[in-house]
């Protein structure tokens, strides 16, 4: 069946030139990370991105165009692959009549799920202690990155924790601690009471914008998708700057959370991500609630 619409066109020449720009950036972001992947090589940083996260790297380079788009031109034909897509009387576009019932339910959780973390203030008060708590009372062999040593002892480690502010609000790293560690973090999120806790200043809740965004494909506009990486691969390196782990042989100098200064400057940072958050869960949660109430 063929639509007509009054969407939006875009030139062959136009969403080719998007198309290109999108998959040079992805490859200029992770071309490092494919090197050395393919040598073997682990890296305790960027490969949460892709082992943690579940898009493959040849994935993050499609384009999609997002809703309320016509792509021109017998070469957008390549888009029928995916079964979101339709032919119309000016080329071919979305349709979100043909997203399953079981995806526009999970989108509308999300949409609810955003619109809830957006409203929750911003807390800044945690300054990383999620990730020390992860290796709290483990022995070395227990340690994830044990190839990367520790910059405390073992009992140096335990105090930092012990003394800590123990306020995780995020469920996918509370469920990392340690045993001996989750009862002294002040909640005990769920997985059921996820969307009861996330708050918009945690480091993770921004990261996971990243996840949210692919699991909206191929409905998720490219430059979207895009934007939500760079800000998941700029918070991971905080997150792991801020960790106990001495990553200076792979360039990242300490943000030395158990001094003042270092949790003045991770409160810094974790400021700035928020600000960066805001607007793209504002773009997911509408495109969520589109999504969910087959608003074609």
């Amino acid at each position: 069946m063929i639509l007509r619409t009054a969407f939006s066109q875009l030139s062959l020449a136009t969403w080719r030139e998007r198309q290109r720009a999108h998959a040079a950036r992805v490859d200029e972001l992770i071309g490092d990370h494919r090197e050395r992947a393919a040598r073997g090589k682990a890296h305790p940083v960027e490969d949460f991105l892709f082992n943690y996260y579940s898009l493959r790297p040849g994935h993050l380079r499609r384009w999609h165009p997002g809703p309320d788009v016509v792509l021109a031109g017998e070469e957008a034909r390549e888009f029928l692959r995916w079964p979101e897509y339709q032919e119309c009387e000016d080329g071919v576009r979305l349709n979100l009549d043909r997203i399953p019932e079981k995806r526009r339910g999970f989108a509308r959780w999300l949409a609810s799920y955003l619109e809830a973390t957006a409203n929750r203030p911003a807390f800044f008060g945690c300054f990383g202690w999620h990730e020390w708590a992860m290796v709290y009372r483990q022995s070395p062999e227990e340690i994830r990155h044990n190839r990367h040593p520790l910059r405390f002892a073992p009992d140096e480690v335990a105090q930092v924790v012990e003394k800590g502010s123990g306020c995780c609000t995020h469920f996918d790293a509370f469920r990392f601690f340690t045993p001996p560690a989750r009862p002294l973090n002040r909640h005990q999120p769920t997985r059921e009471t996820t969307i009861d806790f996330e708050q918009p200043g945690c480091l993770h809740a921004n990261m996971d914008l990243y996840k949210w965004a692919y699991k909206l494909n191929p409905v998720t506009p490219g430059e979207l998708l895009l934007a939500c990486f760079e800000l998941a691969r700029d918070i991971r390196e905080v997150d792991m700057r801020a960790s106990p782990y001495d990553l200076r042989e792979l360039g990242y100098e300490p943000i030395k959370v158990e001094t003042a200064a270092g949790r003045e400057e991770y409160e810094q940072l974790q400021r700035k991500f928020t600000e960066r958050g805001q607007p793209l869960r504002a773009k997911l949660r509408s495109l969520a609630a589109r999504v969910g109430a087959k608003a074609d």
